[in-house]
């Protein structure tokens, strides 16, 4: 049941201001008249997209409230199977509302209206496995209209962003080293150690648990947070979104999709459309590791996708090229 004082003094707890806290146990109090005969704490975890997809049909502006107010509850009640099914819903949601901006930006409204002429970008709260067929289409009209690497600038600065304050944090740590393989050795011990963590907490690392196997598998891939050096280039490679159902997984597709972070093309690898949908787009996801290391390095850096789940390989492989100025923090 909605314990509405217990959950408030939560929220209180985590500086949630009283207006937003009341908005939060509206929404929840909406949820459970829509459940009927299920309460809030023994819903299974694919009725939260059955509901966003009502608010959804019923034209409601309320699905990213209704969301932010169930991931609260879901952590002050330690429900984290409902935290994997918000993030899965929400994950990377705002990144084609960016990309028409971006483009109305830097091509002007005419040539963003006739890219995204009769496509309607997929809402918030819709079956994320329904978000590849729009970007099949977008990205081949952006190819055809603006050509490949115009496209690319588009998509390279990451079309949803991330928190930078752990970059800033790293900054501090390389320049204290004077050394990148120490930097990069550094970072990833404190990432092993983050995940055992987790592990020994029952707690979440982003949108998946960890056990005994995913600490390994993290331990044991070296490219992992943040990276292995190789001459003046930094190789990167990302944690399986779901790592435990990727080592398990019984076909390289289905690791292939397990492994894939962006919900924008995660259903096309797993109903063997990745082929439709041009590669061209893992450049955002280079731009999500880019962002981490404009701030490391203080200055832009070049990073590549080398291959990736939407391309058949079976880890999204990323180059990052060291600046000039860095040089001599290689040894």
């Amino acid at each position: 049941m909605l314990d509405k004082i217990a959950f408030r003094e939560y929220l209180t707890e985590k500086n949630v201001d009283e207006e937003q806290a009341t908005i939060f146990v509206r929404r929840l109090q909406e949820l459970k008249k829509f459940l009927k005969s299920n309460d809030i704490d023994t819903l299974p975890p694919d009725k939260i997209l059955e509901y966003t997809e009502s608010l959804v049909e019923a034209d409601s502006d309320t699905v990213l409230e209704f969301l932010r107010a169930l991931i609260q509850y879901a952590n002050f009640t330690k429900n984290y199977e409902y935290v994997i099914e918000i993030i899965d819903i929400a994950e990377a949601f705002n990144a084609m509302d960016n990309l028409y901006q971006r483009i109305g930006e830097q091509h002007g409204e005419k040539v963003r209206d006739d890219i995204l002429a009769g496509i309607e970008i997929p809402p918030l709260g819709v079956d994320p496995e329904t978000k590849p067929a729009f970007t099949k289409v977008v990205m081949q009209r952006l190819e055809e209209k603006l050509g490949e690497d115009k496209t690319i600038e588009l998509l390279a600065p990451c079309l949803h962003g991330r928190p930078l304050e752990e970059a800033k944090r790293d900054r501090e740590d390389l320049l204290r080293l004077g050394d990148i393989d120490e930097f990069l050795a550094l970072k990833h011990q404190e990432f092993v150690e983050r995940v055992k963590q987790h592990q020994q907490d029952g707690t979440l690392e982003y949108a998946q648990y960890v056990d005994d196997d995913v600490v390994d598998y993290v331990i044991n891939t070296l490219t992992i947070a943040p990276g292995v050096r190789e001459g003046d280039t930094i190789i990167s490679t990302k944690i399986p979104y779901q790592t435990i159902k990727y080592l398990t997984a019984d076909s390289d597709r289905m690791k292939r999709y397990y492994y894939c972070h962006c919900a924008w093309v995660r259903g096309a690898i797993k109903n063997g459309g990745e082929h439709e949908i041009s590669p061209n787009f893992c450049h955002c996801s280079a731009g999500f590791t880019k962002l981490y290391w404009d701030v490391v390095f203080d200055q832009p850096v070049n990073v590549k996708p080398i291959e990736t789940a939407l391309t058949g390989a079976l880890h999204c492989k990323f180059a990052i090229q060291i600046p000039k100025g860095y040089q001599k923090f290689i040894q």
